[in-house]
Formats: C-alpha cells, structure tokens, sequence
C-alpha cells in the first residue's frame, strides 16, 4: 500500500465513514468488490466459509447439498472459500464439489496450517491441497496463531518460491488479539483473518485500523456467531429503514453492516443452504450503510 493510499484510508477509519467505492465486475448484476491491499486485486466482499456446515463426512445427500451451495455461489460471481484441516471433512467436500462442477477460473481457495508441528506444516499443506484438487492455494493462513513462527516462515518460503500468492493469519478469539497485534506488526501479511459483526465490535478499536496502517486485507469470520446472532433476531422485526440500504433480511442487515466498513476486505459466512448462499451474496448489492448509518444499525440491534 502506498504512503498516501494508506494516509487516505487511516482518515477514512479516523472520521468513521465508509469507503465511496467498491468496485464492480464488468458482467451486469455481478457482485462488488474490494480490491487486495497488496496487489490490487479485486475479490468480491462476501465468500463462503465451511466451518461446520461442510463437515458432512461421507453422507451423499448431505454432500450433494454443499456441491450445490458451491455452484450457487459461484454462479452468483463468489471466488473466495475458505477452510481448514481442523474443519473436519469440509476440505474433501469442497474437492467433491470442485469435481462435481468443475474448478471456475476465479476461484480464490483459501485455507489454513494447524498442526502443532512446524516440521509437519508443509505435509498437512500438501495434504490439505490435494483433497481441495487445486495445483495451489491462493492464500494460506496461520489458524489460531498455532506454532505461528514457524509457520509463517513456510508460508512467506512458499509465496516467494511461487508456490502461494497470498500470506496470513487467523483468530476467532478476542483473548489472541494483543498477540495478534503484535504480529501484525512484525510480520509482511498480506491477510489477517478475525471475528467481527454487529454486537461482536471489538476488533474496530485496534485491529481494523491496523490492518488498514499495515496494508493488510481482513477476512471476517462468524459474521452471524455461528447461527446464534440470526437466532436472536429471528421474529425481530426488520426496521422501515433496512430498505434504504437495500437489506430485505437479518443475514442481508448484518453483512451490509460488516462489508461497509472500509477496512473490511470479505466476510465468510457459512451455509449449507442453495437460498441461503443467494441471500448472502445479494447483500454486496448497493447501497451500503455510511457511517451513520451503521451507528443508526448497531444501536437498533443492541437494543432489541
């Protein structure tokens, strides 16, 4: 990121407005995007994670079900999935789906290193990329800080040798975050992975402005708190006022709110639900909250 890019969205984050722009794929009706701190890319706001709801072991229905979720997806102009070797079966799955419909040439596979063992690393990678079926990850991050140190000097050993594009971490976890900290400003990221939706807030007083200052993109996981956020609100009433942000549901108010943040690359919600995945993605549709209105949306939620 340069100097004065950087300068421009620390006073974007100072003043609490969103950004004015997310860029749109040239296709009509195709998704916004936000452009990759370190590269410039484009990626669409919101992907899919599989945490849990890919984890179907080798039931074929169920298999079927997340096949088709990921044809959704992508159909709805989705590239980022995001898993991990601690999320069960949901690697194999997601290769079954690759398999079943085909690999598109946008996808963005990312995943993670879990394990104990620095040595072990590069193995459980390979493993974990041929049960996807991709030649290569794009991003790859260390999950839950886990023998972070020696992880990452695998990974950033892989992105320089070609083998991986993009480098990060992850927690899902505010008792990590002073450590996290601390990495982010250690350590050449080009990703940081964290918690954050409209109740959980934490991360917009240290993290997010961070990131921004580092030139980090952030990948929200738990947008919905795995379900219990969209529980909660479940018979809730939506406001009058949702419609002048385009949000006809609670998933769709919710990732609106988290999206237009301006430090906010993608959020990863998980679903194994055709309608779901739609409704999800139908959320990166303009207009998105400003500052004010975002404030208007926290307060309304708090107080339900």
């Amino acid at each position: 990121m340069t100097a004065t890019r950087r300068t421009v969205l620390k006073g974007v984050l100072a003043a609490g407005v969103a950004m004015p722009t997310m860029r749109a794929w040239a296709q009509p009706g195709a998704p916004t995007a936000r452009l990759i701190p370190s590269t410039g890319e484009a990626i669409p706001s919101v992907g899919l994670g599989t945490w849990i709801t890919f984890n179907v072991g080798d039931d074929v229905e169920l298999r079927e079900e997340c096949a088709a979720v990921m044809q959704a997806f992508f159909q709805a102009g989705g590239r980022m999935i995001d898993s991990s070797p601690m999320y069960g079966s949901s690697q194999e799955v997601i290769g079954y789906g690759l398999r079943k419909f085909g690999r598109p040439t946008g996808l963005f596979a990312a995943d993670k290193v879990w394990i104990s063992s620095g040595p072990r690393g590069p193995s459980q990678i390979e493993h974990s990329r041929s049960l996807w079926g991709v030649p290569h990850f794009d991003l790859l991050q260390v999950h839950n800080l886990l023998s972070w140190e020696e992880h990452l000097r695998t990974l950033h050993a892989m992105k320089a040798a070609g083998q991986l594009r993009y480098v990060g971490i992850t927690t899902s976890e505010g008792r990590r975050h002073e450590q996290f900290e601390v990495i982010m400003r250690r350590q050449p990221l080009d990703f940081v992975q964290v918690t954050y939706n409209i109740v959980d807030r934490e991360v917009e007083n240290r993290i997010l402005p961070l990131a921004a200052d580092r030139g980090m993109g952030v990948i929200i996981n738990r947008p919905f708190q795995q379900g219990a956020l969209l529980r909660r609100l479940s018979g809730r009433r939506l406001p009058a006022w949702a419609g002048d942000i385009g949000a006809s549901s609670w998933a769709q108010f919710i990732l609106k709110f988290i999206i237009s943040h301006p430090a906010v690359m993608v959020a990863i919600p998980a679903t194994s639900q055709v309608a779901h995945v739609r409704e999800n993605m139908a959320s990166m549709a303009t207009p998105l909250p400003d500052a004010a209105m975002r404030q208007r949306m926290a307060v309304y939620v708090r107080d339900l």
